[in-house]
């Protein structure tokens, strides 16, 4: 931590890079719904209407779709705009604009245009939110070619990816836990950059390799405390940026322990760590294995509303520890 580092929340560092965006450059604006007086859904953008006025921080109509249309024509026109959607689930409204707009401009017209659109949105269960807005849903988004698919899991990266997402040329989308934006961590004040596609190692062992997504990271440094005390060694690793994916430290983490714990909060099926068992299988890590690859996901049903069975269709450290300890047994 230097003199400049501070301990802030999750979402303090959202808005602190925001601000140091606005300041930087007139071009960059926020528009989304409740995102003025109101300060966001979440708080997010709280102070920001305050201290940059309507013109730049734009309260907008309930339509995602009209959102994200705007933002899009706006990005064409030179602007650097920002989305906030109140919930990711509600990207499926604007899912024309995000798709085949927003993505496949710059490529359909021959690299002559861009949209240089950051999207956030607050996924994720674990606020009795149920089940319209509490999916994961960022396996949609990383199939589609011309978007970049972003996942912060720590205040640091909220902040420095946001901004690297910001000054980007072509479409980011920044999926933010519901139940990270209230969590803290040594931020920078300078407006650094954190570059995309980059994985981070946040702990490295010798048995297992974890590699988690979004707030499953937390989950798993917790589980790496309850396995260390049982003499199990566990390395974790945080993609960070899902599109484009650093697979290079997960490879190699991999072929180090010999076991592969792939651990996401969305349902299993056709979900994003199928895409990283495939990269492991495809590469030379396969023949380092020692036990198959293993994957814990969400269940495939839609998020409960009451709390404990919220809980229960979603990996929790306790879910992590025992799938760790089955791996090892199994080899």
């Amino acid at each position: 931590m230097t003199d400049q580092t501070r301990v802030i929340t999750y979402a303090e560092a959202i808005r602190e890079a925001i601000g140091q965006a606005m300041d930087a450059d007139d071009r960059v604006f926020m528009l989304g719904e409740d995102i003025g007086v109101y300060g966001g859904a979440f708080g997010v953008s709280g102070d920001l209407y305050g201290r940059f006025g309507g013109e730049r921080i734009r309260d907008t109509p309930i339509s995602e779709l009209g959102i994200v249309g705007a933002a899009v024509g706006a990005a064409l026109a030179g602007m650097r705009p920002i989305v906030e959607i109140q919930f990711s689930d509600f990207t499926n409204q604007a899912m024309d604009q995000i798709v085949n707009q927003a993505a496949k401009i710059h490529f359909m017209l021959g690299g002559a245009a861009n949209v240089p659109l950051v999207l956030r949105a607050p996924l994720g269960s674990g606020t009795g939110a149920a089940a319209q807005h509490s999916q994961s849903l960022e396996a949609w988004f990383a199939h589609v070619p011309g978007l970049k698919v972003v996942m912060p899991a720590t205040a640091e990266d909220a902040k420095g990816l946001l901004l690297a997402a910001i000054d980007d040329p072509n479409p980011v989308i920044v999926l933010e836990h519901k139940l990270l934006y209230r969590t803290s961590g040594p931020v920078a004040e300078e407006a650094f950059r954190t570059p995309l596609g980059t994985t981070a190692v946040r702990r490295q062992g010798r048995d297992v390799t974890v590699v988690a997504t979004g707030i499953m990271v937390s989950r798993a440094l917790e589980a790496a405390e309850v396995l260390a005390e049982q003499g199990i060694d566990i390395s974790v690793v945080d993609p960070r940026t899902l599109t484009p994916l650093d697979a290079g430290p997960i490879l190699d983490d991999v072929s180090t322990t010999g076991r592969a714990l792939l651990v996401q909060e969305a349902p299993g099926h056709v979900g994003y760590t199928a895409e990283l068992a495939a990269r492991i299988a495809e590469s030379p890590a396969l023949y380092r294995l020692l036990a198959p690859i293993k994957r814990l996901s969400g269940l495939d049903v839609p998020i409960p509303y009451a709390p404990q069975l919220e809980r229960s269709v979603v990996p929790q450290v306790a879910d992590i520890v025992e799938a760790a300890q089955t791996l090892v047994k199994e080899s």
